[in-house]
């Protein structure tokens, strides 16, 4: 594939219960690739017993490889501490440090299908970029908390497997990836850091 751009528009359930949950999902036409969703919360993801402190997001389509993501709530979607990935179907690992001073430092570090990426903030914490040796994904969001529309600009030999990489990460809470969220988010981890050890 070479350049071309695709935006994925915000629809959300309306919730007639106290029982029922949230959901938002965002939808639209990627390329060749037809009809992508991004669902946040995946309750597909999350088994019944964790739904109370866990969050799932998850990216499926008729061409395209599902990818999820799991791991313990914050702000309406899971973060990425300790967060179980899968692309393809497969799971795949990843690696961060949060206090380096750079953007690139502070980057994702993904091993997925053979393949290695790097997810970062891109100029500010609505802007992301995943990258690997033969593609590179600009992901944006219409606002950094819940956005209307997610867009992308696919460059190189961008395939299906990084596309739905690419949206699943815009369901993640990736705030960390900024200096500031890092800082703002240090208390947290160091918490939890404790909580283990007793």
């Amino acid at each position: 594939m070479s350049q071309f751009s695709f935006e994925l528009e915000r629809f959300a359930n309306t919730v007639t219960s106290m029982n029922q949950r949230h959901v938002s999902c965002w939808r639209g036409d990627v390329g060749g690739l037809g009809p992508v969703e991004l669902v946040v919360p995946a309750l597909e993801v999350v088994p019944v017993t964790e739904r109370a402190d866990y969050e799932g997001a998850m990216v499926t389509g008729e061409n395209i490889p599902m990818s999820s993501f799991k791991a313990l709530r914050y702000g309406g979607r899971p973060r990425v501490a300790e967060g179980k990935l899968s692309v393809a179907g497969q799971h795949a690992s990843f690696t961060r440090k949060s206090l380096r001073l750079s953007r690139g430092g502070r980057a994702l570090k993904i091993w997925a299908v053979g393949r290695e990426y790097r997810y970062r903030e891109d100029g500010n914490r609505r802007h992301h970029v995943l990258e690997r040796p033969e593609s590179r994904i600009l992901m944006a969001r219409s606002s950094a908390s819940d956005p209307k529309t997610i867009s992308g600009t696919a460059h190189g030999s961008a395939d299906s497997v990084d596309i739905s990489l690419a949206i699943l990460l815009e369901g993640v809470y990736t705030r960390n990836l900024s200096f500031g969220g890092a800082l703002i988010s240090a208390p947290g981890r160091f918490l939890d850091g404790v909580s283990k050890l007793s």
